[in-house]
């Protein structure tokens, strides 16, 4: 047996023989010419395009979940007018339809590539669209994966794209095993969502010859291949152990000493409520809005907004659902506003707060939708800014949302400087919430997207910790919530050492939540407490992950 580590992104164990996805779309011939008949040649290139969004779309309406979403923003790729134009102009100067295609794509994945950040997130989807609208103009079959009802294989590959794997389930993929990658790449996001172990940044991972048995531990991020017989009665134990013991544990979260800990759920849509509700959340931590307003040549209608808030809403009557105002701007450009200045670092330039500051129309609209839908709603409205970073963009909105009918406003500490600032924040906000993939990707100066950065890309860092306890703090001293809405909060053991750094609340990823509950139902605040002083004293994100665990001793009998 041999081994393998990565990075665990989506908990459990998978165990199957290797599927290792090895294709590469041919690249079509440089140079390639058409006939002359550039109208009929941008016409088959138009109808590949199309046909490639619409088969999008299909997979994602029969997805659902995280994956609709994901899908959906493909399918704007594929009918960008921009790039469209891109493609027409190729073809009039006599390039090959699907040598337009690809030339296109390719100007635009080099924009993509150098804003960083989220745009940079999705050359891979990009890269995508264009193999398939490629292959739809040469009339090649696009590969699918095995969908039948053979043993569940170990899926692995340098990256994988969302139409690969959104019609996928445990029934037919033991698990993903990819060699790019982080924690908030799409391969995760979908792995998790569908419940499915999951490795990324694994080093040599498509080495591995097909067929080869694998054994996928996506909570350590081992992968070990020709596993032997006790190993896998082992690993199987243990999943069993600890599925029986996540499932004892019902009800609201709270430690074992009684200390309430609402646990809710991180949701991108009305979609992923059905899974929120299936897991157990309390409410709703994370709305995020820019389902919206992305990838649209207008902004959404008033009434669209209030439909898609009040849904999710009235799925929690009496419950919290906490709404992030639109966060995007810089590297996620809105098509219905107009370009701002050429921004050399995207992920520094004007979004969340700062865009909305730049363009309030944008933001009364919002804000007035969702004061409709909380008039029509049992639900507890909250609503919350992204990216602020200082006191008085804190009370820049407060006052808008007062202005709207919407009082005690939060705001999202993902800057370091609303954590060292934190009550300065509180003094004006009704809450805190603290975005722990933002604040670890600018406390450590790290693209969050970035695989080869995914050790610095670590929330137990003990200077994010540091800033995490400064926001506790801080919103403590004004008597003002603090709740954790990062994936860090998914994370067990890192749960437990949140409560202890101030945390008042946990939200997270739905599927994530039972293991969260547990977690914390077998530690006491104090052991929390210990834990997290444990893990500030540390040095690296190693030693702050074991010297808090050896204060959490029920992780163990969890085999968290």
């Amino acid at each position: 047996m041999s081994a393998l580590a990565g990075v665990g992104v989506s908990p459990g164990v998978g165990l199957g023989p290797a599927y290792v996805l090895a294709y590469r779309a041919p690249v079509p011939e440089p140079g390639s010419r058409h006939d002359g008949d550039a109208a009929a040649e941008l016409a088959g290139a138009v109808r590949a395009l199309e046909r490639v969004a619409t088969d999008l779309e299909e997979r994602g309406a029969r997805a659902g979940g995280e994956a609709a979403g994901i899908l959906e923003a493909q399918a704007m790729m594929a009918r960008d007018p921009g790039l469209a134009a891109g493609v027409a102009e190729l073809i009039e100067a006599g390039t090959a339809a699907a040598r337009a295609v690809h030339e296109a794509f390719g100007r635009y994945r080099e924009v993509l590539a150098a804003a960083g950040g989220y745009l940079a997130a999705r050359v891979a989807d990009l890269d995508d669209v264009r193999d398939r609208a490629v292959a739809v103009i040469e009339g090649r079959p696009i590969p699918e994966l095995p969908t039948g009802d053979g043993e569940p294989y170990v899926l692995v590959a340098r990256d994988l794209a969302p139409a690969d794997t959104a019609l996928l389930s445990r029934d037919v993929v033991a698990a993903f095993v990819t060699e790019q990658g982080g924690p908030t790449s799409h391969t995760a996001i979908l792995a998790r969502a569908m419940g499915v172990p999951a490795v990324v940044a694994c080093p040599g991972a498509t080495s591995i010859p097909s067929g080869t048995p694998m054994l996928v531990d996506g909570t350590s991020g081992l992968v070990r291949t020709a596993p032997s017989g006790e190993d896998v009665l082992a690993a199987r134990d243990a999943d069993a152990a600890r599925q029986v013991a996540l499932s004892a544990v019902t009800g609201p979260g709270s430690t074992a000493d009684g200390y309430a800990v609402p646990l809710l759920a991180n949701v991108g849509g009305p979609h992923d409520v059905a899974a929120a509700l299936e897991y157990g959340a309390e409410g709703i931590g994370l709305y995020r809005t820019e389902f919206l307003f992305l990838d649209r040549a207008e902004a959404p209608s008033a009434a669209e907004q209030e439909a898609a808030y009040l849904e999710v809403l009235d799925a929690f009557p009496g419950g919290r659902v906490i709404v992030r105002t639109l966060d995007a701007g810089a590297d996620k450009p809105l098509a219905f506003l107009p370009p701002g200045e050429h921004e050399p670092n995207p992920a520094l330039g004007e979004r969340g707060v700062r865009l909305l500051r730049a363009h309030p129309e944008v933001l009364a609209a919002q804000l007035t939708a969702l004061a409709a839908a909380a008039a029509r709603s049992a639900g507890a409205l909250r609503v919350m800014a992204p990216m602020v970073a200082t006191a008085e963009e804190a009370a820049w909105f407060a006052a808008a949302c007062d202005a709207a009918g919407l009082p005690a406003a939060g705001v999202m500490v993902e800057v370091p400087s609303a954590a060292l600032r934190a009550s300065d924040l509180a003094a004006h906000a009704g809450f805190l919430s603290v975005g722990t993939n933002d604040l670890t990707q600018y406390a450590l100066a790290a693209d969050r997207q970035l695989g080869a950065l995914t050790g610095l890309q670590d929330a137990w860092q003990p200077a994010v910790l540091d800033l995490v306890a400064l926001a506790a703090g801080g919103a403590a001293e004004h008597g003002r919530p603090c709740g954790v809405c990062g994936e860090a909060a998914a994370d067990p053991a890192l749960a437990c050492v949140l409560v202890g750094l101030g945390a008042t609340s946990l939200s997270m990823s739905a599927p994530a939540l039972p293991a969260v509950r547990a977690a914390l139902s077998r530690h006491t605040r104090e052991q929390c407490v210990l834990a997290a002083g444990a893990a500030r004293a540390a040095t690296g994100p190693e030693d702050a992950r074991a010297a808090a665990r050896s204060h959490l001793p029920g992780l163990a009998d969890l085999a968290l």
